[in-house]
């Protein structure tokens, strides 16, 4: 796991541009802290910061190769967790190999089969490969979208990177973001290829992206199909335990310390009792560690979201499991710490608006990193199974949108509120998200003979396993990057998601239960109490100490009224609702605060220039 990023520029002779190409490749210092490298040749110069995972001396990068015709030189992040097998399909057509690491592997499996080597890959990748050979630049990204990747076009090359920053160091680079840009950032609907940042895209999940002296080019690799399922649901149940016994059992391969994130949920206990059991086949424990807040547990409240706080279940599975277990303990001191929202935002390089959910998460990996280098995550369950409210929500099977939608503007309020008017007016996210829908089932492809209701139900499913999906995937990734862990989602397995997605509805929810088929697949590793614990989302304070903090901060920014974040959000609005008698207790008015102070810090920090006309 790692930070790359890099410069192709056919006018001009890389070599001379160090200064340049060192400050790209120290903004991704956080993601790799173990060692830097960087390579120039010609045109192409690349840069890499290194997490070393496997292989722990002989993984340094850029790795090159010299071939009669030229080198060929790579930059890898992620890992590749069919190796191994690659490694001696390599070794049986002529290949030697210097490093036991995944990245020579995929070095090697580009030069005996170009960018199609990526077909071969299962894992979570974003790579890049300068090919002298033809003075081309190859870009790879994983079919899920787990690892960011981001490039920019020059007017004579490109420039690329993990994250927004890498390529914002650049000189050429410019930012400036323009209103499709702010619709991107408040619509969440997670447009394919959009970067928010004007001139910028994201290499799209399944897609290789080619730069010659002739310009750009993409190649989808991979895209979710429409296939018939023909198990029956014995056999359906068997095969889930069968794909997950595999991913898991290689998602535990590292040479460093390894762990488990914990949430008392299905998806996490059931990931981690399956860890549990593998690793004691080696005589080892697994580690687990969840996060809890101050008081959450004794004086717990549920609402509509959240029906009983995780600690109980989050221990009952330790118990079960036979864990190395650890609680993470915040409290509203911590979640509401200025420089902590820094350092989310300068992770995530854009004011996401996530807040304590975004901080906690952030404190939760800070914490493991001392413990652990790798954490096995439960992420992404609920897109692939179906475990969010709104899978069963009828508003939401019937709305002509984005079913999360839906339920966000119940639940969290439309993020729009904080808005000044005339700005809510010209970003006009209504015709925008309506735009982004349309375009986003335009292409789910029916069954024959498929119900009205299944079909609607496999389009819900497609989108959130396109769109929502990967607004989490990021989240996680550049939470867990900035402190150098490296988190793995098995549930992201793309022979797991091609073959879930297929069962019918029906089938995935064959007890009237969210998630089904997983709960019935590892019903002999669960406690009872999670076996039958209804969905909860990712957890979120209750301290109304958190609140106050919230309103003091936004008491402290509206004392600064020439700030420019009062040219987006409504000044008083943001004034009421900071000056509230009471600590603001609703989902929503919590998160206008949050989004007004992730609004201004991302303002400070970055000085973006904001185009609204």
């Amino acid at each position: 796991m790692c930070g790359i990023t890099g410069w192709v520029s056919y006018d001009r002779d890389l070599r001379a541009e160090a200064t340049a190409l060192d400050a790209m490749t120290e903004t991704m210092a956080c993601r790799g802290p173990d060692d830097r490298g960087t390579w120039a040749e010609g045109p192409a110069a690349l840069g890499h910061r290194r997490l070393a995972i496997i292989d722990l001396p002989g993984g340094r990068q850029p790795m090159t190769a010299a071939t009669p015709d030229g080198t060929v030189a790579l930059v890898y992040s992620g890992e590749t967790y069919n190796f191994t097998e690659l490694r001696r399909d390599l070794t049986a057509r002529g290949h030697r190999f210097t490093t036991d690491s995944d990245t020579e592997v995929v070095l090697r499996g580009y030069l005996e089969w170009g960018d199609a080597v990526a077909e071969r890959l299962n894992g979570m990748y974003a790579f890049a490969v300068w090919d002298g050979r033809r003075d081309t630049l190859v870009m790879i990204r994983d079919r899920m979208g787990i690892k960011p990747f981001y490039y920019e076009p020059t007017p004579d090359g490109v420039l690329f990177g993990s994250e927004p920053k890498a390529i914002l160091a650049n000189p050429l680079a410019r930012r400036r973001v323009t209103l499709d840009g702010l619709r991107e950032l408040f619509a969440f609907v997670k447009t394919p290829g959009h970067a928010v940042w004007d001139g910028m895209r994201e290499v799209e999940p399944g897609t290789v992206v080619t730069v010659d002296r002739t310009g750009v080019r993409t190649r989808v690799y991979w895209r979710l199909q429409t296939r018939p399922h023909q198990d029956d649901r014995a056999t359906t149940i068997a095969t889930v335990r069968t794909l997950l016994d595999d991913i898991v059992r290689r998602q535990l391969v590292a040479d460093v310390p390894r762990c488990t994130l914990l949430s008392g949920g299905l998806d996490s206990s059931a990931m981690t009792a399956l860890a549990a059991r593998q690793l004691a086949e080696h005589g080892e424990r697994v580690r687990s560690f969840a996060v809890d807040f101050a008081g959450q547990t004794e004086n717990f409240v549920a609402d509509e979201l959240r029906g009983t706080p995780d600690a109980p279940f989050v221990h009952d599975v330790a118990r079960a499991a036979d864990t190395d277990h650890q609680d993470i303990v915040l409290d509203a001191q911590a979640l509401s710490d200025p420089e902590v929202r820094q350092k989310v935002i300068r992770a995530r390089d854009l004011p996401m608006g996530f807040g304590d959910m975004d901080a906690s998460l952030y404190l939760l990996f800070r914490s493991i990193r001392d413990h652990s280098t790798v954490a096995l995550s439960g992420e992404s369950a609920d897109e692939v199974f179906g475990g969010y409210l709104q899978f069963f929500d009828e508003e939401a099977r019937r709305a002509d949108t984005f079913p999360w939608l839906v339920r966000f503007v119940r639940d969290f309020g439309d993020d729009a509120d904080v808005m000044r008017p005339d700005l809510t007016r010209a970003l006009d996210l209504t015709t925008y998200v309506a735009d982004a829908y349309r375009t986003a089932v335009s292409g789910i492809r029916r069954l024959d003979g498929e119900s009205d209701f299944e079909f609607r139900m496999r389009q819900i499913c497609h989108l959130h396993l396109t769109r929502f999906v990967r607004v989490l995937l990021d989240r996680k990734d550049r939470m867990s990057m900035a402190v150098g862990l490296e988190v793995r989602v098995p549930f992201c397995d793309h022979r797991l998601v091609e073959y879930v997605y297929n069962a019918p509805w029906s089938l995935k929810s064959f007890d009237g239960r969210e998630k089904s088929l997983l709960r019935e697949a590892t019903a002999d590793l669960l406690p009872k109490s999670v076996y039958d614990r209804v969905k909860s989302p990712y957890p979120s304070t209750q301290d109304p100490k958190y609140a106050l903090a919230l309103q003091d901060h936004v008491k402290d920014l509206l004392a600064r009224p020439g700030h420019p974040v009062f040219d987006l959000v409504d000044r008083e609005r943001v004034h009421r609702a900071a000056h509230h008698d009471a600590p603001v207790s609703t989902q929503a008015a919590r998160r206008g605060l949050e989004k007004t102070l992730d609004l201004a810090l991302w303002l400070d920090l970055y000085r973006p220039e904001i185009v609204t006309g």
